[in-house]
């Protein structure tokens, strides 16, 4: 019989409008000012803790709507920012500096929902409020660090192949070899293309000088590794400031957007983001007199550092022993002295370096030094200039007593803070270069609500038009065009919650467009059935004819625009990219709905009947 569709098909449909409007509900519930607590050194939270914050906030009387313990960290919802406020503040003084309090918004979803695993999508920094920073990094600290890597590894390489010479020295990109004879020479020659082909060689016949720099393919991967590594490291940095949803991105050859959306802490966020601490333990050097070095006389293969706290000069090795990326875990803590103090975990390269260089130096000082990149803004001429400093600081000097290797305390630190900041970024890997917060941009909770208010009153206008029109112009069908269009918007935001894909402004965008394409394709079938019905054709046959025929019109026009989207997908920015998801969403739910869920409820009114005319 026309117009009938068999029973599955009809099932199928109710079941993907019933999971559309479950999994669409949580966005109906809005969020909660929430504080979340973590452990600073990373620890699961128990139990015994989660009963202390509940006391601490029962007796200053500061009233919750929730407590719980989520992964690594204890939620507490208020029911307003104020308390919210009031209790970050507390919370902050009573349990002292174990444990990172931050300020958070948490979904208000209903449990019985939770427990089918609905949740609401998230919303981008436009629509939540919190920070946004543009990174730069710093390119040419990225490639004097290779230069100074590959000075290091060829002077190694020549003393490994008894290569003699007589001096290597770095200057201005190049590295600079002279050799002895014309043997060595060739042996350097041939070394140099077995071992160091990223490296261009120059060289003249008439002298035993060699001249070496990195070739134009290694500079290009060296920025690209460094993009990529820094946009990995500070990923994980995000991660443990228990950011939701995250947006971190590479722009252009040498920049990085970071947004942090719910994030209200923006000086705690850019201490984390744009610090480049690290350690470096290096062997005490207590063969030369350190008041030589002073006068301009370092000895070979030595450097002059200064100790932290008192000034003093020392002389350590230019040989490092293990450096921070080759640390795998950290946490701070106190050690026997009371002083600040990290927990050192090694990988297993730097385990045997540590190993063999304890077993091999007991009763020898070894030194910590601690490495950082700051850069200082200064007033020039009424202009602000930028200047980067790297300092390098000796925080603690050890005798060796025992041979150690994996694990490990480092101390000489000044506060817990710092400890815990160091450990925060060991454990998060070391950038590979310095980066340079050039835009810092922080947007409030109340603009964030006046754009949702914007873009949910714009879906709304749109749509109450296209509504008005559609019954208005197609009476009976027009109402089930709109039913179908309802039904497209649910499954949309459906989709977009089940994907936990964040909702942007371009993103409203993308589904306010959305519905005037999917009633566009009601319209095509609408008036294909018109013209059946004028070419003196059954009002059964005209609506069969109508949704056959417009079928092939509306797949060949959704298609071209589901291309427009994925282009838009895989070339575009993060404002572009949410537009491109949410029009991709909606072109295909669209489809499912203007063909398959009108046509649906076409047949219960019409089909099977015997119609002289249709109110179309």
């Amino acid at each position: 019989m026309q117009n009938h569709f068999p029973l599955w098909k009809n099932i199928l449909i109710l079941i993907v409008l019933v999971l559309g409007l479950v999994y669409s509900l949580p966005n109906l519930f809005g969020e909660d000012p929430s504080v979340q607590i973590s452990a600073s050194d990373g620890t699961e939270i128990s139990e015994v803790q989660l009963g202390k914050v509940e006391h601490s906030l029962d007796k200053a009387a500061i009233p919750i709507k929730a407590l719980e313990i989520k992964g690594k960290q204890i939620l507490v919802r208020f029911n307003n920012t104020s308390e919210q406020m009031r209790g970050a503040d507390l919370l902050r003084s009573s349990l002292g500096n174990k444990y990172i309090v931050a300020l958070n918004l948490a979904p208000a979803t209903p449990q019985w929902l939770r427990d089918l695993g609905a949740a609401p999508m998230y919303l981008g920094l436009d629509l939540r409020g919190g920070v946004h920073f543009l990174l730069e990094v710093d390119m040419p600290a990225a490639l004097k660090q290779a230069d100074e890597r590959y000075y290091n590894d060829i002077r190694l390489a020549l003393r490994t192949a008894k290569i003699r010479y007589k001096s290597v020295s770095y200057d201005t990109g190049a590295i600079k070899v002279v050799l002895r004879n014309a043997v060595d020479k060739q042996a350097a020659i041939d070394l140099v293309d077995n071992d160091f082909r990223k490296l261009d060689l120059k060289t003249q016949d008439e002298d035993l000088v060699l001249l070496l720099s990195v070739s134009e393919a290694e500079v290009k991967a060296i920025k690209k590794f460094a993009l990529a590594q820094n946009i990995t490291t500070l990923r994980n940095r995000v991660n443990e400031l228990g950011v939701s949803e995250p947006v971190i991105q590479q722009q252009g050859d040498n920049r990085i957007v970071v947004q942090l959306p719910g994030v209200q802490d923006t000086v705690q966020a850019k201490e984390i983001l744009g610090t480049t601490a690290t350690l470096e333990y290096r062997k005490v050097d207590t063969e030369h007199d350190v008041q030589n070095a002073l006068s301009g006389r370092v000895p070979v293969g030595s450097r002059l550092y200064y100790e932290r706290d008192t000034r003093a000069p020392v002389l350590l090795k230019r040989r490092v022993i293990i450096t921070g990326d080759q640390i795998v875990d950290a946490s701070s803590g106190i050690d026997q002295n009371g002083s600040s103090s990290v927990n050192i975990t090694l990988n297993g390269i730097g385990a045997k370096k540590m190993g063999r260089f304890t077993k091999d130096n007991i009763g020898q000082p070894m030194a910590v030094v601690f490495i950082e990149q700051k850069t200082f803004t200064k007033m020039v001429a009424g202009k602000k200039i930028r200047r980067k400093e790297k300092v390098e600081e000796v925080i603690s000097i050890a005798t060796v007593r025992d041979a150690f290797s994996r694990r490990f305390q480092t101390t000489g630190l000044d506060s817990p803070q710092e400890a815990r900041k160091l450990s925060l970024l060991l454990r998060a890997g070391a950038l590979a270069a310095p980066v340079d917060i050039v835009e810092e941009r922080t947007v409030g909770p109340s603009l964030g609500q006046d754009n949702i208010d914007k873009g949910v009153m714009s879906v709304i206008v749109g749509f109450v038009m296209v509504l008005l029109f559609m019954a208005a112009y197609y009476k009976v069908f027009g109402l089930v065009a709109n039913l179908a269009l309802t039904f497209n918007l649910v499954v949309i935001v459906a989709v977009l919650s089940l994907l936990q894909a964040t909702l942007t402004l371009p993103g409203i965008a993308g589904i306010v467009l959305t519905v005037g394409m999917a009633v566009d394709a009601n319209v095509l079938i609408f008036e294909r059935i018109k013209e059946e019905l004028a070419n003196g054709n059954s009002p059964q046959t005209s609506i069969f004819s109508g949704y056959e025929k417009a079928f092939s019109t509306i797949f060949d026009a959704n298609i071209t625009t589901l291309l427009v989207a994925l282009v838009l997908f895989g070339f575009g920015t993060g404002p572009i990219k949410g537009f491109a998801i949410t029009l991709a969403i909606g072109i295909l739910t669209s489809m499912f709905t203007a063909i398959l869920g009108s046509r649906m409820m076409i047949n219960w009114i019409y089909g099977g009947q015997r119609n002289k005319d249709l109110s179309i």
